[in-house]
């Protein structure tokens, strides 16, 4: 079975179940028989047609998976029976919100022993995101003061972690009732955004990690110290917002998230370290993706959303 996404004439969007053929994989790729599907804010763009990465409705969505591979033929990295997850194939179509993928075994990595299906799941954009944002692009080195916008969130509540495990000082905007829960993970600082203007309460930032964008990236720039760096992934095609960045001293990076086997692995390392965990705020079983993106619609989450096979 798969889900797709539909138009339905002057209506509204519609997630349906369908019957499909099982994919084949071609050579080096492996079949992933489906355990759990993290959910990302991206798919309910998608499905909206506001974000058009993969067409119009209807498609088949979905990117992160968790699950136990199925065949591997003419690859020496995964064998039958071998718990997986990763991002595959992203931007392209990954087909993920199925009980069987085809992915390439280069965009998978074992599943750490410590984490379930449903909790693997729901780490791999949101991982990869902060990885590449705080890693490869920001640089973050021990001793750094790191902004995490939106340390609530599904990229947000990873981000802290990673930058904690690379000895930076973490402050993030959150809301006032997540402020145990970020504290939990790790934030020296938490800037309740709901009633202060993190523009006025703190300075001297070596990273900003912006997954909000609009007026926060805008703004984030007074927060920097010079030669400050903010990486976002919601304004990375704004020409405009780059000058104005480049003409301060600073320096401007936009992210859109790639399949990463050296990052993935370095997650798993973080997580078997005891460094590094993921937030499911609530399962739906396959049959209710639906009632899940009604969820996932109204934002203002904790961590991820997982759908179950």
């Amino acid at each position: 079975m798969r889900i797709i996404t539909q138009q339905t004439l002057g209506g509204p969007e519609v997630l349906t179940i369908v019957d499909a053929p099982e994919p084949r994989p071609l050579p080096t790729e492996v079949l992933v028989r489906v355990k759990a599907i993290g959910l990302n804010p991206l798919e309910a763009r998608l499905r909206a047609g506001e974000f058009p990465l993969i067409g119009q409705p209807p498609f088949i969505l979905g990117w992160d998976i968790s699950g136990v591979v199925g065949e591997a033929p003419r690859t020496w990295r995964f064998k039958p029976g071998d718990e997986v997850f990763g991002m595959p194939l992203f931007p392209r179509a990954a087909n993920a919100y199925a009980e069987a993928v085809a992915a390439p075994a280069l965009h998978l990595a074992h599943k750490p022993a410590s984490l379930s299906h449903v909790q693997a799941s729901a780490l791999p954009v949101v991982g990869l995101t902060a990885w590449q944002g705080l890693v490869d692009l920001g640089g973050v080195r021990e001793g750094d003061r790191v902004l995490v916008h939106g340390g609530g969130g599904g990229v947000g509540h990873v981000a802290i972690q990673i930058a904690k495990a690379l000895g930076a000082h973490v402050i993030t905007t959150a809301d006032g009732s997540k402020r145990e829960f970020v504290e939990g993970l790790g934030a020296d600082e938490v800037i309740d955004y709901t009633a202060v203007d993190f523009a006025g309460a703190v300075r001297d930032i070596d990273v900003v990690l912006d997954t909000i964008g609009g007026d926060t990236t805008e703004r984030s720039l007074d927060v920097l110290r010079p030669g400050g760096h903010l990486v976002t992934a919601a304004a990375e095609d704004d020409p405009q917002l780059i000058a104005r960045y480049e003409a301060a001293g600073m320096r401007f990076s936009g992210i859109a998230v790639d399949p990463d086997p050296v990052a993935l692995r370095g997650l798993v390392e973080l997580v078997e370290e005891g460094r590094l965990r993921v937030h499911v705020q609530e399962t739906f079983p396959f049959e209710r993706a639906a009632d899940a993106h009604r969820l996932l619609d109204a934002g203002h989450l904790q961590g991820k959303l997982v759908l179950t096979v």
